[in-house]
């Protein structure tokens, strides 16, 4: 059963990706954009735990905290641009 389950939540997972990245492009305003952004690196983490689930092996997890270290940063950088118009002060 399960080899059939964390396929199906891959494929799901890949097409949340494909639609944050198509919201990430288009997106209408800098808002959109950032929360794009956060989807974007949101869904990246759960993929890479899914497959490292999936694999079986514990190498993925440290992947995933690296991602979602990376992912705060990215989120108060775009938030901190969006309210000062700079990043380094």
């Amino acid at each position: 059963m399960l080899g059939y389950v964390i396929p199906l939540c891959l494929a799901m997972l890949g097409a949340a990706l494909l639609l944050a990245v198509a919201r990430l492009v288009r997106g209408p305003s800098l808002p959109d954009r950032a929360l794009a952004l956060d989807t974007l690196y949101i869904n990246a983490i759960a993929l890479i735990i899914l497959y490292g689930i999936w694999q079986g092996t514990e190498l993925f997890f440290e992947i995933a905290l690296l991602i979602a270290v990376l992912g705060f940063v990215s989120t108060v950088a775009v938030a901190k641009y969006m309210l000062r118009g700079d990043i380094i002060e």
